[in-house]
């Protein structure tokens, strides 16, 4: 099983604390189409004989492509790469994008998930985060989608200055009235660069406190599973049989290709990105170049990644695994490493995988970090 990810470039306007790669200027998207399709061929032959099961368009923006552009790259993919029967094919997109005619313009395509950035039903923090959608164009948007496709992922910030507990449990109870089957949702982060970074070191607004977005995490999983959603990825929960295949397949380690500027890609032995600059991409693949660079992975890479990903997942991390794919020398670093958080309550052990116990599911990212090796090898 492998997937394609299709990183389209463009926004219709930046959001104070988005660090992706994208541009606000329209005026390539032809030319970037083109160019992306001209990628999708170029790397066929790094599948071999995988088969492709699901098709993710991410961005920016990808919503902001019309609907001829989006059926045009995936026959590209079909054209180039062996599809399995029923692929998962996602769109990423925007409540401003999703009118009446265009869910159902989509629901005629091969499209057959959305992901929705909702980001909050409250207009004060749809401002703050300077969407380009309001509160009643993310609720008609979802009544309207859910009429047409079945699958629907949403998006929640949790953590945003000046969002009481109250208001972030009226946040999830709004996204399970629409019977959506999957939510992703996440810490507002203050990333080096952004709007956000500025406005919160000029005064203009309070910086996002660890503690309360802790809450805040702690009343999305209790309310989220009370309502029969499987708690699959540290930031994502989905309805049995809901959960995202392309996610999923990034966090067990399946082999991917990214397509498009700034998309990562990776094959189990190496990892690879393309350039972050949309004038260099579209020259590089004009005179038939990739324009990426590419990293082996070291043994010690390899193990941190399976750490990292494995802990934030409910199929944690296999100590048996850790033995057979990188040697006794790591299993032993791991349990030494691991038994702080072993005797705190923060991991556990059950049927020789390592989990975080519910307590230690918040700190995942900086108990995966002490376990990493980084210098085994040396």
């Amino acid at each position: 099983m492998s997937g394609i990810y299709i990183h389209i470039p463009f926004c219709k306007q930046a959001c104070h604390y988005c660090d992706f790669h994208f541009s606000t200027s329209m005026k390539k998207k032809e030319e970037m189409v083109l160019a992306i399709a001209k990628e999708i061929e170029m790397r066929a032959g790094e599948f071999d004989s995988a088969i492709v099961e699901t098709i993710y368009f991410g961005g920016g923006t990808p919503s902001v492509l019309t609907s001829e552009e989006i059926e045009f790259l995936i026959a590209a993919v079909y054209s180039n790469y062996k599809v399995s029967e029923n692929p998962e094919i996602t769109l990423e997109a925007n409540p401003d994008d999703l009118s009446s005619e265009r869910i159902i313009e989509l629901s005629k395509s091969p499209i057959n998930r959305l992901s929705i950035g909702i980001q909050s039903f409250f207009e004060e923090d749809l401002q703050l985060m300077n969407r380009a959608h309001n509160s009643a164009e993310a609720k008609k948007c979802l009544e309207e989608a859910t009429q047409y496709f079945d699958n629907i992922s949403l998006d929640l910030i949790y953590g945003i200055p000046g969002m009481g507990n109250e208001k972030w449990r009226r946040n999830i109870e709004t996204a399970l009235s629409f019977g959506i089957p999957h939510i992703s949702s996440y810490a507002l982060t203050v990333e080096p660069k952004t709007a956000l970074n500025k406005l919160i070191q000029t005064g203009k607004i309070a910086a996002p406190k660890d503690e309360v977005a802790q809450e805040h995490f702690a009343i999305l999983v209790e309310t989220l599973e009370a309502n029969d959603f499987i708690h699959y990825e540290l930031s994502n929960f989905g309805k049995a049989n809901y959960f995202s295949k392309n996610n999923s397949a990034y966090w067990l380690g399946k082999k991917y290709i990214g397509i498009g500027p700034s998309a990562h890609s990776y094959n189990g032995i190496s990892r690879s990105w393309n350039v972050s600059n949309n004038s260099i991409y579209l020259k590089s693949i004009q005179e038939n170049k990739l324009p990426n660079e590419i990293e082996i992975l070291s043994t010690a890479d390899r193990y941190n990644e399976y750490v990292m990903t494995g802990l934030r997942t409910i199929w944690g991390v296999s100590l048996d695994r850790i033995e057979t794919e990188f040697g006794v020398d790591y299993l032993d670093y791991l349990n030494k490493q691991a038994q702080k958080f072993l005797d705190d309550n923060l991991l556990s052990i059950e049927n020789n995988i390592l989990k975080p116990t519910p307590k230690g599911k918040f700190l995942t990212d900086g108990i995966a970090s002490d376990l990493f090796y980084l210098n085994l090898e040396e």
